[in-house]
C-alpha cells in the first residue's frame, strides 16, 4: 500500500552541488584558457557540454529500476563495440593523440571517447550481474561466492582489455569500479583476502618489472612507451623535467606558489600545458591557494557523501549497488587526478570529474550523476511508502 500524497521528486540537494562544481569549471576553464597554448573558447564548450550533459540525466532520470535492467547488457554490448570498432578504426575516424588511439573524430561535435560511457555502462553491468546472483543463489556459499566473483571478474576484464593497451588511466578506473562493487556484493571475506593480497603482490610485481625491465611488459601485454615515461617522471620529476617531468615540475611550483589564499583570480605566473583539462587544479591552486583547493576537494566529499546517503537509503539493493559503482568511478577519479598534480600519484591523464574541460568525460560522468537522480525520482515517489 502507498499514500498518494507525493513528495518532490527531484534531488534538489544534488542539483545545487552540481551548480556548484559547473560555477567552478567555469570560472578555472575561463581563466585557464587565457594563459593556454590554444585560442578555443574552452568555457562556451564546456557550458555546451554541460547542457548536453543536463540532457543525458532528464532522459535516465525517467528510467526506473527494471528499466535499467532490461537495458543494461544492451548498452554494455554496445561499449564493447564501440571500444572495439575505436581499434579497428582508420586514423582518419580515430586518430592517434599523444601516443593514444582513444577518440571517435565527430564532424560538428568534435571527438568522442567511448571509455567514459562504458565505465558507467560496467556499473550498471556489475549492479545487474550481483542482483540477479543473489535472486539466483538465496543461499550463500563459498562456490557461488567463488562464482560471482568470476562473473564479475569476466564483464570487467572485456572492456578492460580493449582500453588497456591505449589508455591506462582509464584501464584503473575500471579496476576501481570493481574493487569497489566486490566490496559491496557480499562475497566472503574468506575469498577475498587471499586474492587481494595476491593482487597486491601482482601491483609490486609490475612495479619492479617496470623500474627494472620494463622490455618485457612492453613485449607481452603491450604498455606503450610513453606510459612508462609517466612513472619515472612521477619518481623523478626534476630529473626529467625538460622532457616527461616538466608536467608536474610546472604543477608542483603552480599549486605551491599559490601558498595560503592564491594569488587572485587570473593571476597565474606558472605556465602549464593542458591547465584546462586534466591540470585544472592547478589553476585552482595558484589563483585560489590552499583555501582554495580545500574548498573544491570539500565540494567532491558533500557529493560522494550525498551518493553515500541516497544508497544507504533506498531499500532497493539494486540501487545500492548502482551508489557504489558511482562513489568508485568519482572518487578514484578525484584522488587520481589531484594526487598525480601534487606529485603524490604518477600521471595518468585522468581528468577532474566536472572540473575538467572535455565533453567526453563530462557527459560520462553526467550519466553516471544521472542514475543517482533516478534513484531517488523512483524510490521517493510516496511518503510512507512501504515499497521502493
Amino acid at each position: 500500500m502507498t499514500s498518494k500524497n507525493t513528495t518532490s521528486k527531484l534531488d534538489y540537494n544534488l542539483i545545487f552541488i552540481l551548480l556548484l562544481l559547473f560555477l567552478v569549471s567555469s570560472i578555472s576553464i575561463y581563466s585557464a584558457q587565457t594563459t593556454g597554448q590554444y585560442k578555443d573558447n574552452f568555457l562556451l564548450k564546456q557550458m555546451i557540454y554541460y547542457v548536453i550533459g543536463s540532457g543525458i540525466i532528464a532522459s535516465v532520470i525517467t528510467l526506473d529500476s527494471d528499466q535499467l535492467k532490461k537495458i543494461t547488457w544492451y548498452v554494455y554490448g554496445f561499449g564493447i563495440f564501440m571500444l572495439i570498432a575505436l581499434i579497428l578504426a582508420p586514423q582518419s575516424i580515430a586518430p592517434v593523440i599523444n601516443g593514444a588511439k582513444n577518440w571517435f573524430k565527430v564532424p560538428g561535435i568534435g571527438s568522442l571517447q567511448p571509455s567514459e560511457f562504458v565505465k558507467v555502462f560496467l556499473i550498471l553491468a556489475l549492479s545487474r550481474l550481483i542482483e540477479d546472483h543473489h535472486t539466483k543463489n538465496p543461499l550463500k556459499t563459498v562456490q557461488s561466492d567463488f562464482w560471482l566473483l568470476i562473473k564479475m571478474g569476466i564483464t570487467t576484464m572485456v572492456p578492460l582489455i580493449l582500453v588497456i593497451q591505449q589508455d591506462l588511466g582509464t584501464s584503473l578506473v575500471f579496476i576501481a569500479i570493481l574493487i569497489g562493487m566486490i566490496f559491496i556484493s557480499g562475497i566472503s571475506w574468506k575469498i577475498l583476502v587471499p586474492i587481494f593480497a595476491s593482487g597486491t603482490l601482482l601491483i609490486s610485481g609490475i612495479f619492479y618489472f617496470v623500474l627494472v625491465k620494463p622490455d618485457l611488459l612492453e613485449k607481452y601485454i603491450g604498455v606503450k612507451q610513453y606510459q612508462f615515461d609517466r612513472i619515472y617522471s612521477w619518481l623523478d620529476p626534476y630529473n626529467n623535467q625538460s622532457t616527461t617531468g616538466y608536467q608536474l615540475t610546472r604543477s608542483l611550483l603552480a599549486i605551491g606558489s599559490g601558498e595560503t589564499s592564491g594569488k587572485g583570480y587570473g593571476h597565474r605566473d606558472v605556465y602549464l600545458p593542458e591547465s584546462h583539462t586534466d591540470f585544472i587544479f592547478t589553476t585552482v591552486g595558484e589563483e585560489f591557494g590552499f583555501i582554495g583547493a580545500s574548498v573544491l576537494i570539500s565540494i567532491f566529499f558533500l557529493l560522494i557523501y550525498h551518493i553515500t546517503k541516497v544508497g544507504m537509503e533506498t531499500k532497493n539493493h539494486y540501487y545500492t549497488y548502482l551508489c557504489v559503482g558511482v562513489i568508485s568511478m568519482i572518487t578514484f577519479h578525484v584522488f587520481q587526478n589531484i594526487g598525480m598534480t601534487i606529485g603524490l600519484l604518477p600521471i595518468t591523464g585522468i581528468p577532474l570529474p566536472f572540473i575538467s574541460y572535455g565533453g567526453s568525460s563530462l557527459m560520462g560522468n553526467m550519466l553516471a550523476l544521472g542514475l543517482i537522480f533516478s534513484i531517488r525520482y523512483h524510490y521517493k515517489k510516496y511518503m510512507f511508502s512501504t515499497t521502493t
